[in-house]
């Protein structure tokens, strides 16, 4: 239990040096979202430099892959997680990039409309709510009686 709390502290820090780093290279680019998916860094089309520095395990998971018109060259960017559901398809948006990193996106032409798809609920949320559920019901059965 020790050594997991220092490896996550130490990766920690690691994350903040990374995130310092991507946000010291920032530059905020207009660009045409052409296509975004779901898909393993040897199937985006990436460049192979960028291939060769990341390690085997990376190369095998999934990332979020945008492919992007920004002036007259189509460019294959991978985007941040949080941001990858805000990313529209066949819009135009500015985009804060820092290299192949797609970090934030602002509608060009006013704010962009958010996904109202269906999230996912732990199981923690849906033993909750099933939990809410029951207590309610047996609530409204004790105030019966």
């Amino acid at each position: 239990m020790v050594v997991l709390y220092f490896l996550g502290k130490k990766a920690q820090k690691k994350k903040e040096e990374q995130d310092a780093q991507v946000a010291a290279a920032a530059q905020s680019v207009s660009m045409l979202i052409i296509d975004k998916k779901r898909m393993r860094l040897k199937d985006a089309g990436l460049p192979q430099q960028v291939l060769a520095q990341t390690n085997k395990l990376m190369q095998r998971s999934k990332l979020p892959i945008v492919k992007a018109k920004v002036g007259s060259r189509v460019m294959t960017f991978i985007a941040d997680e949080k941001i990858f559901e805000e990313i529209p398809v066949k819009k135009e948006v500015k985009a804060t990039v820092s290299g192949l990193y797609i970090t934030g996106v602002r509608g060009l032409r006013g704010p962009l409309e958010k996904p109202q798809g269906k999230q996912k609920k732990s199981l923690r949320a849906k033993l909750q709510a099933q939990y809410d559920k029951a207590n309610k019901k047996l609530q409204e059965e004790k105030q019966k009686k």
